[in-house]
């Protein structure tokens, strides 16, 4: 069974950093993708970072440059290293994989709807 757990959040000031990391067990030989959204207060979640099994990544625009994802796979855990943060950076932050190849494009998706299994998500709050 497939379970995701976030960790890592916290409250930076702008310009700190934070590394986010994500516990992946049960049948981890399925994951084809995996990545990191977020949600703001009264806003829609978004695509943050994703990468695919043969380590390739994909990147928001607004955290290009700033977030690098990256996965260990004898942990079977996923990271989100998080540097130059912003207050627009506040959110609640999940980790998400998917376990279906199938239709699956190139780059790893951002999109909420090609994830399968959800973390419960880790806050993680940037002052001015």
């Amino acid at each position: 069974q497939v379970q995701l757990v976030e960790s890592g959040g916290g409250s930076v000031q702008s310009g700190g950093s934070l590394r986010l990391s994500c516990a992946d067990s049960g049948y981890t030989y399925r994951r084809y993708s995996m990545g990191w959204f977020r949600q703001a207060p009264g806003k829609e979640r978004e695509g943050v970072a994703a990468i695919g099994r043969d380590g390739s990544t994909n990147y928001a625009d607004s955290v290009k440059g700033r977030f690098t994802i990256s996965q260990d796979n004898a942990k079977n855990t996923l990271y989100l290293q998080m540097n130059s943060l912003k207050p627009e950076d506040t959110a609640m932050y999940y980790c998400a994989t998917r376990i279906s190849y199938y239709g699956l494009g190139f780059p790893p998706p951002l999109k909420e709807y090609e994830y399968n299994y959800w973390g419960q998500g880790t806050q993680v709050t940037v002052s001015s």
